[in-house]
């Protein structure tokens, strides 16, 4: 493996653990709930949640390599960040103003790690083998997350995002915003199936 692809990965693992740790730091140290329920919140975010399968993506191409993790399934992860740095600077940005390391945490997982895996994805990764039909597996992943979010959403009284908070917005409405969401993922994972296919072309 390049040494230039084993450094900008674990660059990437300190970059993308610091910014999980900072964030958990700063969660429980601002908590409005337990400390077990504060950490359950945690983990319910689909941004960290996908900024930790990134973190390990990256330790595991510096540790075994690139060519230890499938090219489809680190376009699936390329998809997943992507849709985070979206919604959040599309969307949720503009909810709330963080200062201090809570701001440095935010840029990191939502603006700085999606960034550099997408540059990492189109550096590094082979995509000769990324096919049209990868796209349905790869929305396992939301879907599981989504159904956990609102089975659990009505039992603990909180929701991870505004647009997925059934109390507020009711069942209708959070439907279809899960709806648009989706078709985000397809229409992201429809861009960079295209641009490996392209990318293949020009390689070959």
């Amino acid at each position: 493996m390049p040494s230039s692809t084993k450094t900008y990965a674990v660059i990437g693992a300190a970059v993308g653990w610091f910014a999980l740790l900072l964030q958990l730091y700063l969660i429980i140290v601002n908590r409005v709930a337990s400390v077990p329920e504060t950490i359950v919140r945690y983990f319910s975010f689909f941004t960290i949640l996908t900024n930790i399968i990134v973190a390990v993506s990256f330790t595991l191409v510096y540790v075994k390599g690139i060519f230890f993790i499938p090219p489809k399934t680190l376009t699936a992860i390329v998809v997943y960040i992507t849709i985070v740095g979206l919604i959040y600077n599309v969307i949720l940005r503009f909810q709330w103003a963080p200062e201090g390391l809570a701001k440095v945490a935010d840029e990191l997982l939502h603006t700085l790690i999606p960034a550099a895996f997408i540059i990492f994805w189109l550096k590094f990764v082979p995509k000769s083998t990324i096919t049209w039909k990868n796209i349905l597996p790869w929305l396992l992943y939301p879907l599981i997350y989504i159904i956990y979010t609102l089975l659990r959403g009505p039992l603990a009284q909180w929701y991870p995002y505004p647009f997925v908070d059934v109390g507020t917005l009711g069942y209708n409405k959070v439907f279809v915003n899960c709806v648009f969401v989706t078709l985000a993922f397809v229409v992201v994972a429809l861009l960079f199936i295209g641009i490996a296919k392209m990318m293949s072309k020009r390689s070959a």
